[in-house]
């Protein structure tokens, strides 16, 4: 049997023909990814939706495949650039984001948790102190005087603002946040707190990054 090859066509509606109790193997994993592709085929993620849009986690390609092709979820958005993948008997257009068939509840989660890409989102990739593009993390009250590396006491900085202000405090230095910084709420954080790199079909479905 010829390897299953993910050819470019014009954007289709994400369903899978045939039985849908069938489950293709994954054409970007071992022997099977096609020559010319690059591994990072390999590590490609889809956005899983709830029934109500809510965004819940970032799943493995195969596993997205999987899910529409039993039924379980539907495309809502394929690959921008029109990948489509074939087997014997379906098509099935390749998935960036997609929507569960039945709703999940989702249990209570704590508090989000801090990693460098969650803070420059709820910062909007800004430097607090004078809006430049931001490039590093800032700790309000520096950890060299007892400043905690937490949401309250962390913030997106440029590198000329973070070397004048160094290991000084905002009052010894005149300066003034102009709004405190906390923790993001909402559940659609804690997946954006664990990505580096998302896809730019996803972004409406995150929200507007906000404390």
């Amino acid at each position: 049997m010829p390897d299953r090859q993910p050819t470019r066509q014009p954007a289709l509606r994400g369903t899978a023909q045939g039985s849908a109790s069938r489950t293709p193997p994954c054409p970007w994993t071992g022997a099977d990814r096609p020559p010319g592709h690059p591994p990072s085929w390999r590590k490609r993620r889809v956005l899983l939706l709830n029934t109500t849009f809510e965004p819940l986690t970032a799943v493995p390609l195969r596993r997205a495949i999987v899910l529409v092709v039993c039924g379980k979820a539907e495309v809502v958005h394929g690959d921008s650039a029109g990948m489509v993948l074939h087997s014997a008997s379906a098509s099935l257009q390749v998935p960036s984001v997609i929507r569960l068939s039945n709703f999940v509840r989702v249990p209570y989660r704590g508090r989000v948790p801090l990693t460098r890409a969650a803070l420059m989102l709820r910062d909007n990739h800004r430097c607090v102190y004078c809006g430049a593009r931001a490039e590093t993390i800032d700790h309000v009250v520096p950890r060299s005087r007892g400043g905690p590396h937490s949401w309250e006491n962390c913030v997106a900085c440029c590198t000329k603002c973070n070397h004048r202000k160094a290991d000084r405090t905002l009052s010894e230095l005149g300066w003034r946040l102009p709004v405190a910084p906390r923790a993001p709420r909402g559940r659609h954080w804690r997946l954006l707190a664990g990505l580096s790199d998302a896809d730019p079909l996803w972004l409406p479905y995150l929200g507007e990054p906000a404390a």
